[in-house]
């Protein structure tokens, strides 16, 4: 498995707090937590801009993606608003996660509270080029829902 080496800033807010880790040895992702002073609410079908105290510095060819934790979406309906989030490797300021609830009850965040998951992945640059016809494809040119008609 490639490992790369990531520049991490941690701000004043999260001093206290550990950095993301892989909690598997498996794990793709690197669980993000919030860096907030006090409690906050997120009230069902509200949502949050959640800082995370991070700011990092990826190496150029990569992104980060923040995304969602499956238990808090199974359990409270709580996910990353824009999922997958987008880190580009210029970008230094710091993480923020966009929580949305779904779920009909309030949810409380809490500071330390493992909010989103991390992902570092390759990027892929693509140079166009123009073509007055495309290719034929089974599918051709329908759309949403498109394949689950019969």
């Amino acid at each position: 498995m490639e490992k790369i080496k990531v520049a991490v800033k941690k701000l004043s807010h999260a001093k206290d707090l550990p950095l993301p880790e892989y909690m598997t040895a498996g794990a793709s992702g690197l669980d993000l937590m919030a860096a907030i002073e006090d409690e906050v609410t997120i009230a069902s079908g509200d949502f949050l801009l959640v800082p995370t105290g991070l700011a990092i510095s990826l190496p150029e060819g990569y992104e980060a993606q923040v995304r969602p934790r499956s238990g808090l979406a199974a359990k409270h309906g709580v996910t990353v608003l824009n999922a997958p989030g987008t880190i580009d490797s210029d970008y230094r300021g710091e993480i923020k996660v966009i929580l949305i609830n779904h779920g009909e009850k309030n949810y409380k965040v809490r500071r330390g509270d493992r909010i989103a998951q991390l992902v570092i992945s390759p990027v892929t640059r693509l140079e166009w080029v123009n073509f007055a016809l495309l290719d034929s494809t089974d599918r051709g040119t329908g759309g949403f829902g498109h394949t689950g008609e019969r």
